[in-house]
């Protein structure tokens, strides 16, 4: 199956390479999708990795309910209001209807801070680091699409809780920093870090940090985040604690978290027009072997792919020894799906005693030794894994444009890039940006230099270096 050219149709691609390379499938409820084994093991390896971070650094796993009392996400007002329209509702138990209704998790704040405050009493109790791995539903209304956008996805969830604010602060730039070396480690993604907005930021946190990333449609897209809730929840859920001198205290609180979006963010950015391309650290599936298979030479050609297939099993490794389809039809089954290296091995590459090697990144084709393979295949694996990192950040950096006007931002959005500029921060502002460029800010640069800069709309003094764009 051809694919529609991603450069040009980068929607109908994306939905196509999906679903020939058996990463999605629908369900029957709208922007509900299931993930097929080829992505469902990339998010085995995120959540392998990250779990093994965090339990690392004291963070411990937990499970709470599915289901919220009304009341208790009613409890903070900036959160509830910031949620409300996604929140889907069990109103009844059979037929009988429900006395309160039961908000399916959109989010976890509510229900584990009404447990906070039953379990801290004392600064001994401090700080308190719980994560879990969950589904949530939210029930947007905008245009679904798989992993970047849907109503069912999954995630994991921190909430944290500590006795002063310096030790929430460290966190919240440590927890950010874990998710940065996700995508550019793991992922072979670069990530913009920064603060989001006071538009913008966790409905009531009292500040984000998000990594931003540019889509190949020209919209950028928020990778992940890690909340400051500062006292906020605290008061609302009346957690507190007695410090070491016996006095009744607050404390300061973050929540944090990564979601399958991730996934679609890494198809979206390494594919190409044959399909998906996935990092090896993130391939269950390394290397595809294809067998060149002519009548009567098959059987020293499938003995020796045999061998070769058992010697890279620790890869994952597939033999494709199907005698029903071309070697054309197996290439561009396993294109799609993006298997990093294919082996190709017919009775001329026996004769030499030597396999073609083909990097799914590139293209390209190298002649290797059998006897050199073992070698070279880990070599060519951190090859890929670099090149792809390389490339996609070379794409972004092209993509980012400094400007000094709302026309030239307007211009940058409208070429698909993104804007940075220096700005005030002030919510008029950015809501004469959102109208004039249809751009929202992505994030603000940490700890940028704004000495003696002057903000791009209003001439006064600059408090941020931020990054604007069209989003997901």
């Amino acid at each position: 199956m051809a694919l529609k050219n991603k450069k040009s149709n980068f929607s109908e691609w994306y939905t196509e390479a999906l679903l020939s390379g058996e990463f999605i499938d629908y369900s029957k409820v709208s922007g509900a999708h299931i993930y097929r084994p080829n992505s469902f093991s990339v998010w085995e390896y995120i959540h392998t990795y990250l779990d093994k971070k965090f339990k690392r650094d004291g963070v411990k796993n937990s499970y709470f309910p599915l289901l919220i009392p009304e009341k208790l996400l009613n409890k903070e007002s900036n959160h509830v209001e910031g949620f409300s329209p996604e929140v889907a509702w069990v109103t009844h138990a059979g037929k009988s209807k429900l006395k309160e209704r039961l908000a399916i998790r959109p989010t976890s704040e509510t229900v584990m801070y009404d447990c906070y405050s039953k379990w801290i009493r004392s600064w001994k109790d401090l700080p308190l680091r719980l994560n879990q791995w969950a589904n949530v539903v939210r029930w947007e209304f905008k245009h679904s699409t798989p992993f970047l956008r849907s109503r069912e996805f999954l995630w994991q969830e921190g909430h944290s809780v500590f006795e002063t604010k310096f030790e929430a602060d460290k966190e919240a730039i440590k927890i950010s920093k874990m998710y940065k070396d996700v995508y550019e480690n793991l992922l072979a993604i670069p990530v913009l870090e920064g603060y989001k907005s006071e538009k913008e930021k966790f409905a009531g946190a009292e500040y984000s940090i998000s990594l931003e990333t540019l889509m190949p449609d020209g919209k950028a897209i928020q990778a992940c985040t890690s909340h400051h809730l500062g006292q906020i929840f605290a008061k609302a859920f009346n957690i507190n604690f007695l410090d070491k001198n016996e006095k009744k205290s607050l404390p300061y609180q973050n929540s944090w978290g990564i979601t399958t979006r991730s996934i679609g963010i890494m198809l979206g950015i390494h594919g190409d027009d044959k399909g998906f391309v996935i990092p090896p650290k993130v391939a269950q599936n390394k290397i595809v072997i294809v067998p060149i298979l002519f009548k009567g030479k098959e059987l020293p050609v499938l003995k020796k792919a045999n061998e070769i297939n058992k010697k890279f099993s620790k890869f994952g490794s597939i033999l494709d020894d199907r005698s029903e389809y071309s070697p054309g039809y197996k290439f561009n089954h396993w294109e799609v799906r993006g298997i990093p290296i294919r082996i190709e091995i017919g009775p001329r590459d026996l004769e030499n005693k030597s396999v073609t090697v083909v990097r799914r990144d590139k293209g390209i084709k190298e002649s290797v030794k059998i006897t050199k393979l073992e070698k070279r295949i880990p070599e060519l694996l951190k090859i890929i894994q670099s090149d792809m990192y390389e490339n996609a950040s070379k794409n972004l950096k092209n993509s980012i444009v400094d400007v000094n006007s709302i026309k030239e931002l307007n211009k940058v959005i409208d070429s698909g890039k993104i804007a940075r500029a220096y700005w005030c921060g002030s919510i008029n502002s950015e809501n004469e940006i959102k109208k004039k460029t249809g751009a929202k800010s992505l994030n603000s640069i940490i700890n940028a230099n704004l000495k003696n800069k002057i903000c791009f709309i209003s001439g006064s003094e600059a408090k941020y270096h931020t990054y604007f764009g069209k989003s997901h």
